[in-house]
Formats: structure tokens, sequence, C-alpha cells
């Protein structure tokens, strides 16, 4: 036996981290392992290498469940107002952007260090480049993990190995491995937050138009979202289809609108009553990028002067504009995904701890969890309240 705990957590990421140090902070003996040859790593890379750790408008109606009502508890028990704290008690600049989302002015390795200094400070032990190869549970209670650094046991087993997304990284499926040996239910996994590609006939229209950014609202059903598109050479992606992609299945139709808060049609015919003789090609470059305006006129078939143009015409090409609609052949995956789609239901667990209901002392949290946040800081959100609150319990 390599040692006794409290509390062992499997998974040295933002939920797993957060869950150590409010157990450690509880007087809780804790042990942290991972794989991984450092703590954080998608923390490290996110944000563009600035992290993105929290939205200060996050709540239950920005994340998707089976159950929607599962986060709230977490969510209120630990707020962004609450990591914020954390992160302006070590003197970590930051800034808000567009949307609520706060990021790190300097690095998000300034938070890695922030996580790695609250553990140590509440005692808690971290163990890095250390491979599972079981979990069981001990006769009379509690877990036994056998690992390449020898056999641990603890009273409490928290699971926070994350999902399926950024494979590179060493996200594997191993949480929902543990979930099915005990017996518990999964939602179908799927990647999220990920661009998406098009059929080769339609990409092959809009090569020219790869590198090319502009506002939009893609809308798939009731849901909207209104940020950047990005055409790229394998099809759309930025902010906006990311958005749109956890809600998207495949065979679905999205729906484009360029420029949304401009009426392109009003524009339109108040360019043809200053100038008639431009062209509609020339009108529309006044508003969207020089190779999006030549796209869609000569998509609609737009020749001659916007005088030729009736009215008819214009609602036309406006439409084209902003009633675009697509229908994607499928994502990048989970090579390119941010997230984990669905995962451990949330039917098993108790929304106030994490904890699983039939099986006492086992705890799920994070992004293995069937609880998947918008893009700009959310996940990070429910990663560190889903671990505050399990690191409470454990």
């Amino acid at each position: 036996m390599a040692g006794r705990y409290d509390v062992i957590v499997l998974g040295a990421g933002a939920a797993g981290m957060m869950c150590a140090i409010r157990a450690g902070q509880r007087g809780r003996s804790v042990l942290v392992l991972d794989h991984a040859a450092a703590p954080g790593e998608k923390i490290r890379i996110s944000g563009g290498g600035r992290c993105n750790f929290t939205n200060i408008h996050a709540g239950p109606k920005n994340f998707i469940s089976a159950n929607p009502h599962f986060a709230k508890s977490a969510l209120a028990r630990f707020a962004p107002r609450d990591f914020l704290s954390m992160v302006e008690s070590h003197g970590i600049a930051w800034h808000e952007k567009t949307l609520g989302q706060l990021f790190c002015d300097n690095s998000a390795k300034d938070i890695i260090v922030m996580l790695t200094d609250e553990m140590r400070s509440a005692g808690v032990e971290l163990r890095l480049r250390t491979e599972i190869s079981a979990v069981e549970p001990v006769i009379g209670g509690g877990y036994r993990v056998s690992t390449s650094e020898g056999t641990f046991e603890a009273a409490s087993l928290v699971i926070a190995t994350g999902g399926k997304s950024i494979p590179k990284m060493g996200a594997t499926g191993f949480a929902y491995r543990i979930a099915e040996q005990f017996g518990l239910p999964l939602v179908e996994t799927r990647p999220g937050l990920v661009p998406l590609t098009l059929d080769p006939q339609l990409l092959q229209r809009l090569a020219p138009l790869s590198g090319i950014a502009a506002p939009a609202e893609i809308r798939h059903g009731k849901t909207a979202f209104r940020e950047a598109l990005l055409f790229t050479h394998r099809g759309l992606s930025g902010p906006a289809i990311l958005q749109i992609s956890s809600y998207w299945r495949e065979g679905d139709e999205i729906t484009v609108a360029i420029e949304p808060d401009i009426d392109i049609f009003v524009m339109l015919k108040t360019a043809r009553q200053a100038n008639g003789r431009q062209s509609a090609q020339t009108a529309l470059a006044d508003i969207l990028p020089k190779r999006l305006a030549q796209h869609f006129a000569e998509n609609e078939g737009m020749s001659g002067n916007m005088a030729d143009q009736g009215d008819k015409r214009l609602q036309q090409l406006a439409a084209a504009v902003q009633a675009w609609p697509v229908k994607p052949s499928g994502s990048e995956g989970y090579r390119t995904a941010e997230v984990t789609l669905g995962g451990v239901d949330t039917a098993c667990l108790d929304s106030r701890t994490m904890q699983v209901k039939t099986v006492p002392g086992l705890f799920f949290i994070g992004e293995c969890v069937d609880v998947t946040g918008w893009l700009g800081g959310y996940n990070f959100q429910w990663a560190w309240a889903s671990g505050h609150v399990a690191g409470e319990a454990a």
C-alpha cells in the first residue's frame, strides 16, 4: 500500500484542483493523481493563452444538459464573483471582454500557479505522470486506486478527468469507463464548441472566402447566437458557429444572417437611389468584406447597375446574405472541439454535492458530467463550481 487518504481526486484540471483545494481547506488529507506531466494543461491553452477563467453572467441558462436545472445549485453556491475573489487575492490582473468574459491580463499560467499554490497551502499532495490501471471499491467502504506509482486508498474518490475533447492534450474517455464500471447511466457524448464542416461542392464555392470574418447571427431552431463568423478551408468557424455547434445535430440545417444589425434591403435601396450607376457588388462592399460582397452578388446573378435592379431583386440579394440556409456535413470532431457534450447522467448525481446517489463516496465533476457551457468562460465556471461543492462534501 503506497498510501491512505481521506480523498483521492483523479485529474489535475480545473475541476479537480478546485475540489482538492476545498477538501484540503476542510482539513481532509487529499491526493491528486494525473497522467500528464503538468497540471491544468487545458487551462494553459485556453483563451489564446490568457485563460477566459469565468463569465460574470454565468447562470443555468448558459448550460446544456438533459436536466437544465441540475447546474443551479453548484452555480449558486460558488458564483463567478467567488472565483474572481480568489484571482484578486493572488494579485492576478484581469480584464473583461465582450459579453462578460473575464481574462488574465498576462497569462493563463497565472491561474495554474494560483491553483497549485492554493493546493499546497491546503496540504494537498499532487502526483503527476501517474498512470491509473484500476479503480475498485473496498469492502467496508472507500476506494482503492492502482497506479504506476503504487496503490492508494481513500474514503472518497472524485473523478475529474474531463471529456474526450482535444485528445492531443491527453483527453480520454476514462471518466465514462469508471461510470460504466459502477453501473451509472451515460448521456450520449459528442463534440461541442467545434467548427462545422461543409460538403465538397459547397466548400469549393466558398473557397475564395477562406479567412474572412464578419458579424453574424447563426440560428438553429429557436436558438441563435450573435458573434463573429469565420470562413475556413474546411467550412465555418468563429464564436457564433462554435456556440451553435453544441445545439446542431447531423442532418440539421442552420441559418446564417451576416451583419444582422443592418437592414441590407433598405441599405441597397438607399444605395440605388444615391448612385444608380454602381453595381450591387460595390454597394454591398460598403458593409461586407469585398470578397464576400462579390460572392453573394455573383451567386445571385446580380450583374449590371443598381438602377436596373427592382426591389424584388434587391430583396433576393438581402435574403441571400441574411437568411442563408446552410446544411453542414459534419464537425471537425474531438480534435478541435473545446468541450464534450453529454457524459455522466446528472440523474444519478446529487446536484448539491456531485456525489453518486447510489454509490457513497464516489463523485463526478467538471466536463465528464452532462453539463456543458456556452463558449466564453462558462465551462470554467462549471469546473470551479462543481469542484467546489464536491470538495465541500468529499
